[in-house]
């Protein structure tokens, strides 16, 4: 079960800009991702590796926690707004949940929901 504290500073990460270390940090090495149903990629190199691709898309992202992260023993659902600024200079950004599983410290299953509509325009 994730502490607050430790939940808290995995939050700072993403917000700070630093999604892909974040993933290192707070990750398991077999950790799995899952976007809104589809099949989720496992292993932390590969989600590392996604988010790398995912982020070079745009100039920037920023990326903020909505309300408070609630924790439940190993369960943490986090609301999320990012905000991507792509190369010509369009804004569109992206409400979603994060439900994820922790084991100790670390996260060890995540799955997204969100509405895909905004980011296509």
């Amino acid at each position: 079960m994730p502490s607050r504290e430790v939940v808290d500073a995995f939050i700072a990460e993403v917000e700070s800009g630093r999604h892909v270390e974040a993933i290192e940090l707070f990750y398991t090495q077999t950790a799995s991702m899952q976007e809104n149903g589809a099949p989720p990629r496992v292993g932390r190199a590969l989600l590392m590796e996604h988010e790398r691709r995912a982020l070079a898309r745009s100039k920037s992202v920023d990326s903020r926690k909505i309300g408070p992260a609630m924790i439940d023993g190993d369960h943490v659902a986090i609301r999320w707004i990012f905000a991507f600024t792509f190369p010509d200079g369009t804004v569109r950004s992206m409400d979603e949940i994060a439900w994820q599983r922790w084991e100790g410290d670390k996260i060890a299953e995540e799955t997204f929901f969100y509405d895909p509509a905004p980011m296509r325009g």
